[in-house]
């Protein structure tokens, strides 16, 4: 599904450059749990934004399902992502001029999925993640722990091919930490594609292989 090859990304520091990625090069096949796990500024979020498109400014070759991404114009990239991507981000992104219902819903618009069928879709979601008394409540109304569920819901409503969650859990009690954790190991056996980010060694073993960043460098994986 994916393959990189000697990307690199850094920012100007004066006259130098300040490297956040060396030489990555990593294939992550169709159907995988992938963990990546390493020290703050290693380069985790990083590469999970890279891998999501979200960000263009690199080096080196990305290959995502055939498609050659380091050559593609922003407009491909972002049709990419919206079609085979569910991303969940550590500071949740949601739109706060919309409801809970409204964030769900937005995935499954960009898919062209029939109304009455998003108003299932949204539905079954709400109850997955017992959030179905939120449905018509803002992001500002809601605790942290509530909208990092909300995002991470917003990211698997549309069943995407990939997910990639960065610290999923990270502002939610274990209780549902492991409740997320479980609906990703049961999307992962149904075929979805998850890579991770987390410093939580109980959510890394949901993962079958683990990959270690070091101030930018791949370490093992």
């Amino acid at each position: 599904m994916i393959s990189l090859h000697n990307v690199e990304k850094f920012y100007p520091l004066g006259a130098t450059k300040q490297y956040v990625l060396r030489q990555i090069t990593l294939d992550i096949r169709d159907g995988e749990f992938v963990t990546i796990m390493g020290p703050s500024g290693a380069g985790k979020s990083t590469l999970l934004g890279i891998l999501g498109m979200l960000d263009g400014a690199w080096s080196g070759e990305y290959y995502f399902v055939d498609n050659p991404v380091h050559e593609l114009k922003t407009k491909y990239r972002n049709e990419l992502h919206k079609q085979y991507i569910g991303f969940v981000f550590q500071q949740y992104h949601l739109l706060d001029n919309l409801t809970v219902y409204e964030n769900l819903d937005i995935p499954l618009s960009y898919r062209n999925v029939r109304r009455s069928e998003r108003q299932a879709i949204v539905a079954d979601t709400l109850d997955k993640f017992q959030i179905v008394g939120k449905k018509d409540l803002y992001p500002t109304q809601l605790s942290g722990g509530q909208q990092q569920l909300v995002a991470v819901a917003r990211a698997m409503v549309a069943s995407p091919k990939l997910i990639l969650a960065d610290e999923p859990c990270g502002a939610l009690h274990s209780s549902q930490g492991t409740m997320i954790m479980d609906l990703l190991k049961n999307l992962n056996d149904g075929g979805t594609t998850i890579i991770q980010v987390t410093h939580n060694e109980d959510y890394a073993k949901y993962g079958n292989r683990i990959i270690q960043l070091h101030d930018g460098w791949l370490a093992a994986g």
